[in-house]
């Protein structure tokens, strides 16, 4: 009798420990997801996708970032690092660098060379302009590197920056229809990677019709198909269905990018990533960072309001549905923790406001690039400009100094210029962005999307609705709740249900996450967290 309480006493004292943390955390990124799309087109998902991560799990209904600009690369940075790109360094996707004076990208690094294909361009990348540590680093340094970190992606930088600097593996997909990487990670891909992409998997998505998921009545949340607000999807007018095959045979299979089938390929490698790598089958936790894609190339070419990213949603339902179901069969129900979110939001398209009768305007950069251009040979009689990009106005000192004159007053000078444009709403110079303070709500945002030594020497902010985009479709970038209102939900191991309203900010995460894991803070997180799931 003794012999077997003590057997008893054993085996539980056994499970409490393996549960003393997650097996695996799955982190979820869903790339230009407005919190809205939960509620708009809540009554055609299933009970097994979104709902179930609301209803069993928590959710933060009232989420958003806390900075700008928002754009994907410093959402994923500022997600797994807990910090604003002011102090983790990825400015934007791309930026104009005062070095070099030239654009560089976010996840750029001539040192490495591509593996998995022969495309040489797309892989050459790594996390090395990141400049703060990730949730994934410190899960690596806190295992001595035993705990497993990958990152996938159809976009490099959604899968590169959250797996940080220290993981085993990004994978991200390629215009070939590869799965790609770079030698940073290593020097061939796993085996099972290699197989994965020889057997083609993109092949079975782009050899049918994109239709719609269910019936056309379903779909009374968007707009009508073939609507004037949409983008044409590789010079396909916007109406559904779509001929893939004769897409692709007229590309590549980078087409399948801008499908919801980007995301459904996502998904296959990410079980297989899964399966071959044994993520979530020991006591040491594993980390699994995925970014769907496909839902930002949609919003992008064809609109918040269309049919095709509607269908996009239900489809994403379906696959997170199914994923969930893959992740009770390997890691055991209560054994993963998911959270889910989106590294930014997106606005209304603004011709469609504009003919709703509310008085915005599409700005084009390239004419605003001009028109300063104009003002300074008009004023200085030399063109003082050296870029203007991402909200960011550069000069070029060299000529100022040349001149004579002096910079404080030249950006003086054109900020009064600006600041009398009809789509502006603000303008700063680097001395009011570096001396912000809590007064002014909006140069805050400024100021925690601001890096001295890469930024401009002047930032300006577009009134609501204006928008830096053509006529269709939609994008995103501004310090407005239409850009920064983001889902976040948490679900599975420690999670009690329930919901919130309070404010919360996307920096919040990583520490929330390092804390249930009972390991270190992201090396630039303020420590701030979301005490309702830390709360048992």
């Amino acid at each position: 009798m003794k012999k077997a309480l003590a057997v008893s006493v054993l085996l539980v004292s056994s499970l409490l420990s393996a549960q003393d943390k997650p097996k695996l955390v799955v982190g979820i990124v869903v790339d230009q997801m407005k919190m809205e799309y939960l509620y708009r087109f809540s009554n055609d998902f299933s009970e097994n996708g979104f709902k179930r991560l609301m209803k069993e799990g928590y959710t933060f209904n009232n989420t958003h970032y806390n900075y700008m600009p928002t754009y994907t690369a410093p959402g994923h940075a500022s997600i797994y690092t807990g910090t604003t790109p002011a102090v983790h360094g990825i400015v934007g996707n791309e930026w104009f660098n005062k070095a070099t004076g030239k654009e560089m990208y976010c996840t750029d690094d001539e040192s490495v060379s591509t593996i998995g294909d022969d495309s040489e361009k797309e892989g050459k990348m790594s996390p090395r302009n990141l400049q703060s540590s990730t949730m994934t680093d410190e899960l690596k340094l806190s295992t001595n590197f035993k705990g497993k970190v990958i990152g996938i992606s159809i976009k490099d930088r959604g899968a590169i920056l959250p797996a940080g600097h220290f993981a085993d593996w990004a994978f991200w997909y390629s215009k070939t229809g590869a799965f790609i990487s770079s030698t940073y990670y290593g020097e061939k891909l796993p085996d099972w990677a290699t197989q994965f992409n020889s057997e083609k998997h993109y092949l079975k998505y782009l050899s049918k019709n994109w239709e719609l998921l269910k019936s056309k009545e379903t779909y009374n949340e968007s707009l009508n198909d073939n609507n004037p607000y949409e983008g044409k999807l590789y010079k396909k007018a916007p109406f559904m269905p779509y001929n893939l095959k004769d897409m692709y045979d007229a590309n590549d299979a980078g087409v399948l990018r801008s499908t919801p089938f980007g995301n459904n390929l996502l998904a296959d490698f990410a079980k297989k990533a899964i399966e071959s790598e044994n993520l979530g089958k020991d006591n040491i936790t594993d980390f699994l960072a995925v970014s769907f894609s496909s839902t930002d190339y949609v919003g992008h070419l064809l609109g918040p309001r269309s049919i095709e990213l509607q269908d996009t949603y239900l489809r994403l339902d379906e696959t997170i549905a199914d994923f969930l179901t893959y992740l009770d069969k390997t890691v055991g129900k209560g054994n993963y923790l998911v959270f889910l979110t989106a590294d930014h939001a997106g606005a209304e398209n603004v011709t469609y406001l504009k003919d709703n009768r509310y008085k915005v305007d599409n700005i084009n950069y390239k004419n605003i690039q001009k028109e300063l251009k104009e003002f300074s040979e008009k004023t200085y009689g030399e063109d003082l400009l050296l870029n203007y990009s991402n909200y960011n106005v550069f000069f070029d000192k060299n000529k100022v100094k040349s001149k004579g004159l002096n910079l404080q007053d030249v950006k003086q000078t054109f900020k009064e210029y600006l600041q009398k444009q009809e789509y502006l709403k603000r303008a700063y110079t680097e001395e009011e962005v570096a001396n912000a303070n809590a007064t002014d709500y909006y140069l805050n945002f400024v100021a925690k999307g601001y890096d001295p030594t890469q930024n401009g020497e002047l930032v300006v902010i577009f009134k609501p609705g204006y928008v830096e985009y053509s006529a269709t479709g939609t994008t995103h970038g501004s310090p407005y709740s239409y850009d920064t209102h983001v889902p976040l939900l948490f679900y599975g191991w420690n999670i009690k249900k329930g919901a919130t309203h309070d404010r919360k900010e996307i920096t919040q995460i990583a520490p929330t996450i390092t804390q249930m894991l009972k390991i270190t803070m992201p090396n630039s997180s303020d420590g701030k967290v979301l005490l309702e799931v830390l709360n048992k």
